[in-house]
């Protein structure tokens, strides 16, 4: 039973054994040392790309046998549990059909090549997982559409005039037709801003003194704010084209006054209370004649555009309130004082006032896409208007010539004068 073929059997099956047991450890050493040296080659592969480390993975027919191959035992498992596709067919052919494997050793780097990306022309598409990119350009996508929504939500010019469509006295349906035809007549009937050049005995400071003890008698009279813009209007179209004397300035002055409230109120101070309130320095008869010199000179035409109106209009595409109404006046009246404000046209002395204040309320800049379709003018084409505002605005309080500033200083009128000057604007 134990004789000397049974007992050379046993040693050359030991030896045998003990041999296979060698090559099997040594196989183990080598896979072992071959995949930490690919894993370290591979340590500067993004990290973001999805799937197994596939060189961890190698498989090698030498040394094994389809009955080792199985992952618990002889593969070095990837840090991620799950294996890609290509990694999971290969682990099945060499398990179940070892026979298929080429002697060449073969590892699912070579069926999936690893990229590089510093050799890439496209090092932002290059590396990156499908998924990962469609994502990106999905998210891109929506950032891109958030902003250009929110650009034409955040400034849309409105219908500034679809609240008035029941209102028979707005006259929607010719309100463009008649604030397009104010911009043409304004251009024609302009003052000269030089005209006081021609004048021998009168100079920009008594008219400026004029006008405002005007405005002071234009608040003591408690008159509509058309008749104020439509009385300096007559008597700079006047002076425009007839020298007066300075004793008769303010003649000029109560009389064109006189003339702008028979255009515009309803109650109409008689000529007496003018007489009266010029401390009676000038007759009845005097008014009177100064009355049709006027007419005669401006051949009874009454009917010419004044800040007044585009103020209205431009208010309205403003949306604004009360304070911004008070102050956008207040502004505007300082304005009427002042000579020098004559080289601007009525329209843009009314969008520049609104802007003014609307800055000296908010102290930053503000001109909608709605101010800006309905005025035609943009924030830049205001800026050097608006600059001589603030410096009005910024002295108004202390000047000699206070009338604007006593009467926004009231109750009635907001205290608009209170308000502090949008300085910044001087800055830029």
């Amino acid at each position: 039973m134990g004789g000397p073929k049974d007992n050379n059997s046993y040693l050359i099956g030991a030896v045998a054994s003990t041999f296979q047991d060698g090559l099997k450890v040594e196989g183990d050493k080598k896979m072992n040392q071959r995949a930490q040296n690919q894993r370290r080659a591979l340590s500067s592969i993004n990290q973001n790309i999805m799937g197994a480390n596939i060189h961890d993975n190698a498989i090698y027919k030498t040394g094994f046998s389809g009955n080792d191959l199985t992952c618990e035992k002889n593969l070095a498992l990837p840090h991620k549990p799950n294996l890609g596709l290509a990694a999971q067919v290969l682990v099945s052919k060499q398990k179940y059909f070892p026979e298929v494997i080429s002697e060449k050793p073969n590892t699912l780097a070579e069926d999936c090549a690893a990229i590089d990306v510093e050799e890439s022309e496209d090092n932002n598409n290059v590396g990156v997982p499908m998924f990962v990119r469609h994502t990106e350009a999905f998210l891109d996508e929506i950032d891109r559409m958030d902003v250009d929504e929110m650009v034409d939500i955040e400034d849309p010019i409105m219908d500034i005039d679809s609240i008035d469509l029941k209102n028979p006295l707005a006259v929607v349906e010719y309100v463009d037709d008649i604030y397009t035809h104010y911009r043409k007549i304004e251009i024609s009937s302009c003052v000269s801003p030089n005209y006081m050049d021609h004048q021998s005995d009168i100079n920009e400071k008594m008219r400026a003194i004029l006008i405002d003890w005007l405005i002071e008698v234009h608040y003591k009279f408690d008159l509509m704010d058309e008749t104020l813009f439509l009385t300096i209007n007559i008597i700079d179209r006047f002076l425009q084209q007839q020298s007066v004397v300075r004793k008769e300035l303010q003649l000029v002055g109560v009389t064109a006054m006189l003339l702008a409230c028979k255009y515009e109120e309803v109650s109409v101070p008689i000529v007496d209370d003018f007489v009266v309130i010029s401390d009676n320095a000038y007759t009845r008869k005097e008014v009177l004649d100064m009355e049709k010199l006027i007419v005669k000179t401006l051949q009874f035409n009454m009917s010419l555009p004044t800040p007044y109106v585009f103020m209205r209009r431009f208010l309205k595409a403003a949306e604004s309130d009360k304070k911004l109404e008070l102050l956008s006046f207040f502004v505007i009246e300082l304005c009427l004082v002042e000579y020098e404000m004559l080289k601007f046209p009525p329209s843009l002395l009314a969008a520049a006032a609104i802007y003014t204040a609307q800055c000296s309320i908010y102290q930053f800049k503000q001109w909608t896409k709605t101010s800006e379709w309905h005025t035609n003018y943009s924030e830049y084409q205001l800026l050097e208007c608006s600059r001589l505002m603030v410096t009005l605005h910024q002295k108004a309080a202390t000047g000699k010539l206070r009338g604007v500033c006593r009467k926004y200083s009231t109750c009635k009128f907001g205290y608009a004068a209170r308000v502090e000057p949008a300085l910044f604007l001087l800055d830029h």
